[in-house]
């Protein structure tokens, strides 16, 4: 049995990606900065420091994705 259907439709999904993401730029850029300044100097990065950020961010991609036909 050969798994080559699972890796096709993986790159498939892969190659989609940029797209999404370059339609989420804003939700990026201030997930990044979030994270940037959490984690600058001698602090140290918390788990759900940038959450609101994070969830925007997620919720642009799930948007993004179900917009994108397959």
């Amino acid at each position: 049995m050969s798994g080559r259907g699972v890796w096709l439709r993986t790159r498939a999904r892969l190659r989609r990606f940029p797209a999404l993401l370059a339609g989420c730029g804003e939700q990026a850029a201030a997930y990044g900065r979030c994270v940037a300044a959490a984690a600058g100097g001698t602090a140290e990065l918390r788990r759900d420091a940038c959450l609101e950020e994070f969830r925007a961010l997620r919720e642009c991609f799930a948007r993004a994705a179900k917009a994108t036909p397959k």
